[in-house]
């Protein structure tokens, strides 16, 4: 596939996990954007993040929009301070345990070594396994949803003061200071 990576997805969040659940654009609008129309697409997305697959079946593209929107369901009821749905826990659960990537430490980076047999499961176990990192960890209460006009995005707010608003300074927060100037 000849597009850019850049020019289909948002790369910018720094929780794996949650810039996968950005593979659904525009969340908080009345028209959310699938990004992942395909399984071409999914296939450049895991490429684009070192989790380099073969081929993507249909039913692998399925099963990521799944794991993708339970990951997001959890994240949001967290960020909202509610529990999240057993369904999506068990759903997260069970990629995570599935998964038989290996990580590595290659030419100063971290990569993953997927399974010949099963790669397209093993990347989602790793995308998964980020997902239990992040929403169970000691840092699940800075587990946000962006305030950005339309995004709704999951992000991991690292600022001293814990109150970020926006996924990125470079989109969402850009955009309602734009629109405050043009007010102005």
């Amino acid at each position: 596939m000849t597009e850019d990576v850049r020019r289909v997805f948002r790369m910018d969040n720094e929780v794996l996990a949650f810039r996968f659940t950005a593979t659904l654009g525009d969340r908080g609008s009345r028209t959310p954007r699938e990004r992942l129309t395909d399984a071409a697409r999914l296939k450049m997305w895991l490429g684009a993040t070192g989790l380099d697959v073969m081929d993507v079946s249909p039913a692998g593209l399925s099963d990521a929009v799944e794991l993708r929107e339970a990951i997001y369901r959890i994240g949001s009821a967290i960020a909202a301070g509610t529990r999240p749905k057993p369904k999506d826990v068990r759903t997260l659960n069970a990629v995570a345990a599935a998964g038989h990537a290996k990580a590595a430490l290659e030419r100063g980076g971290a990569v993953w070594h997927l399974t010949e047999a099963t790669p397209v499961r093993d990347a989602l176990g790793v995308l998964a396994a980020d997902a239990v990192r992040v929403l169970g960890g000691p840092d699940r209460g800075r587990i946000k949803n962006c305030e950005g006009p339309g995004c709704a995005g999951l992000f991991l707010d690292t600022s001293r003061g814990a109150n970020r608003r926006w996924c990125s300074m470079n989109t969402c927060g850009n955009k309602v200071k734009k629109s405050r100037i043009a007010a102005g």
